[in-house]
């Protein structure tokens, strides 16, 4: 018998201030350095906004450090995000999933998500063994929503024998809609084998800047979660 599945889709239409980790009062908490603002706003899109206070920022929207994704369960996550306009040289955003926190993205010890320097649109794996940084998916994120989908379950990572190939995690994948709203494969010619890390993870988003004057929001219209349940 097939296992079953659930989504959790996560949508912030309506007055949504998640709470901050240490209180533990929602399924999605914020985590502030500096000025900057986690919050929903008019028009449906929970927004992480940078200002303009001269100062190291950062926003992000997490599980508070509660893994509740076994990444062996893991279907299917995706985001319907944009930002206001091109990102500054001094900020950066990262969207998708992640194990425990880090202030720094590239200390995140195992992930798989969405990354924006500028607005040119990467993807980044990290599995603890197997590091693929900044691929490029030929998209670029700015003030148009985009529907941005990782794939755990459909790959398969074809392998000459005697070894045996390898599906799901093995050979993540990543899709982003184009301009006609269909999703297209990207980065392809990249591996992205995550089959080292067999943990938790929870969702990610972030947007930080360095230093300086600049701004930047990164606003998440809706995020989704597919998952297997337990034999």
């Amino acid at each position: 018998m097939s296992r079953q599945t659930r989504k959790i889709c996560y949508n912030f239409r309506g007055a949504d201030a998640p709470p901050v980790v240490a209180s533990r009062l929602g399924s999605l908490c914020s985590k502030i350095t500096g000025s900057c603002t986690v919050k929903s706003v008019s028009g449906g899109s929970m927004d992480l906004a940078l200002d303009a206070t001269s100062e190291v920022q950062s926003a992000t929207l997490y599980s508070g450090d509660i893994l509740p994704f076994d990444i062996e369960d893991l279907i299917r996550v995706s985001f319907i995000a944009k930002l206001t306009a091109s990102l500054p040289a001094a900020v950066m955003c990262s969207f998708g999933v992640a194990s425990a926190f880090n202030a720094a993205l590239d200390s995140v010890a195992q992930h798989a998500w969405f990354r924006c320097d500028g607005n040119s649109l990467v993807v980044e794996t990290d599995d603890g063994t197997n590091d693929n940084d900044d691929k490029a998916t030929g998209f670029s994120l700015s003030t148009t929503y985009r529907r941005c989908v990782i794939d755990f379950s459909t790959g398969i990572l074809t392998r000459s024998p005697p070894a045996a190939s390898l599906g799901g995690r093995a050979q993540t994948q990543f899709f982003v809609s184009n301009d006609t709203g269909a999703l297209q494969r990207v980065a392809q010619s990249t591996s992205f084998d995550l089959s080292n890390y067999a943990g938790n993870l929870q969702l990610f988003a972030q947007i930080q800047k360095t230093t300086g004057t600049a701004v930047g929001t990164l606003s998440i219209l809706e995020a989704e979660v597919e998952y297997k349940l337990p034999v």
